[in-house]
């Protein structure tokens, strides 16, 4: 069994009101008994609820990256708050006695395990491709780049300065074709032009200030050459697959994600985009509201024990389904992961795994993230532009910085490196983060010399300057 505490509970839980539900059993005394099996790897119990008959509850962790949580309660939520309970009564030390592992446990953890070998033999058979079904797929996004350079040319054609919130939202409507051309990747590029002509909501119900318009020029400049990048690059990389035998996406790049392909884990694996034994240390997370998507992003942002990268994780949960979407929080401990699976990507990866097992922080991890913080701004500012050149490239790259000292020039707060070079905070133009400048006078002041800063580089491209 890992060790847990209750911040492990907390990130179990799929919500807030089943962490605090499960809570409250364990301050009710609901729980009439508490047992474990003799190896540790199962907790079960018996949890008074609204029936006569007491739900039986248990966690197993006969595989600790994948624990399995069982109820007998109506409940559709995984874990319920009986198994929640059931594991806060365990972290807060409550006594649990060792008995035999229940048969009805015992049967399915055997249910289990041949799933488990059934799911292996299927892994291990050569997967097969619907070429047909991958060609006409393939047609219709070659279609819909069609279409997204025609929208693009009427952009243009208009000019930024004659762009309406009105017409931002006609194009808005066109843009859903793109979807249905299995692109939602170039769909999202789109939506990053017309929302620069929207209000804070994200809504196209007014118009824009002279002022507001003057502000939005330069970046509304870099996302129509994004956009044309993105057609002209989109359409070479599907000619190419097109081309080959096997229609294999690109791993050299992201263009695959950008014209909306849906990475599976096998296929990582498969594509040896994978790393074993991983350890992963989350520095920040944040869920963002993504209006014209219609879902919320939990975004992670985790650094890399083993390789010093900076990663991120991100999970999507579309409004009609946040119910049954498991929503992500922060982690307070090491995640230990057997098969790291790394998308294509530039500065900071998107991963994802399929199990992990979690362990406390130690003064070497901390360590190890002091020694891979950079405290030369000069030269993490170069690598930055260096990865910000191509037009797909990640805008808003996020780098490790080891600071001298934090403080104000005149309005602005600067973080200061060893040499005296210099960078500006802002949270001007990230409109999906939330702010986060102005707590740092907060602070107590030993926490503004001599420590670590994870940020965000965006380039001002009014001022030319990274901030």
């Amino acid at each position: 069994m890992p060790e847990f505490d209750e911040s492990y509970v907390d990130a179990a839980a799929p919500n807030a009101a089943a962490a605090k539900n499960g809570r409250g059993l364990v301050l009710k005394n609901a729980f009439s008994e508490l047992h474990q099996s003799d190896d540790g790897t199962l907790l079960f119990g018996s949890c008074k609820g609204s029936g006569k008959e007491p739900y039986r509850c248990s966690a197993d962790f006969v595989d600790p990256s994948k624990p399995v949580h069982r109820c007998s309660c109506p409940s559709r939520q995984f874990p319920c708050k009986h198994c929640l309970g059931l594991m806060y009564a365990f972290a807060q030390g409550k006594p649990f006695t060792v008995a035999d592992i229940p048969d009805d446990v015992a049967s399915k953890r055997e249910k289990v395990e041949a799933r488990v070998e059934k799911k292996k033999e299927r892994d291990e058979k050569p997967r097969t491709v619907n070429k047909a079904a991958l060609a006409k797929k393939i047609k219709a996004q070659q279609a819909g780049l069609d279409l997204l350079e025609t929208l693009t040319h009427d952009l243009v054609r208009l000019g930024m300065g004659s762009t309406s919130a009105k017409t931002a939202r006609q194009i808005e409507e066109q843009a859903k074709q793109l979807g249905n051309a299995y692109l939602p990747g170039a769909q999202a590029a789109l939506h990053a032009y017309t929302s620069l002509f929207s209000n804070a909501e994200g809504k196209f119900d007014v118009e824009i200030s002279v002022n507001r318009r003057e502000e939005i020029y330069s970046e509304a400049f870099d996302q129509l050459t994004r956009l044309h990048a993105l057609i002209k690059q989109g359409r070479d990389y599907l000619d190419q697959q097109l081309a080959d035998p096997e229609m294999k996406p690109a791993t050299d790049s992201s263009i695959a994600a950008w014209l909306g392909h849906a990475w599976q884990l096998r296929e990582l694996k498969d594509a040896g985009l994978v790393e074993t034994n991983a350890e992963l240390l989350q520095l920040a997370f944040h869920i963002h509201d993504d209006v014209a998507r219609q879902e919320l992003v939990d975004t992670g942002v985790w650094f890399n024990l083993g390789s010093g990268q900076i990663q991120l994780t991100q999970n999507y949960r579309p409004y009609r389904a946040l119910k049954f979407v498991k929503a992500e929080d922060s982690f307070f401990d090491v995640a230990q992961v057997p098969e790291l699976c790394v998308y294509p990507g530039d500065t900071n990866p998107r991963v994802r795994w399929e199990g992990m097992v979690p362990r406390p922080i130690k003064a070497d991890d901390l360590q190890r993230l002091r020694s891979a913080a950079s405290s030369d701004f000069g030269e993490v500012i170069k690598r930055v532009k260096q990865s910000i050149k191509g037009p797909l490239a990640d805008k808003h790259p996020i780098h490790l910085l080891r600071f001298t000292r934090i403080g104000a020039v005149g309005a602005a707060t600067v973080v200061e490196d060893s040499s005296g070079n210099r960078l500006v905070c802002t949270d001007q133009g990230m409109r999906e983060e939330p702010a986060s400048c102005y707590l740092l006078p907060l602070l107590p002041p030993e926490l503004l010399r001599d420590q670590l800063l994870v940020c965000r580089f965006r380039q001002d491209l009014d001022a030319r300057q990274l901030r």
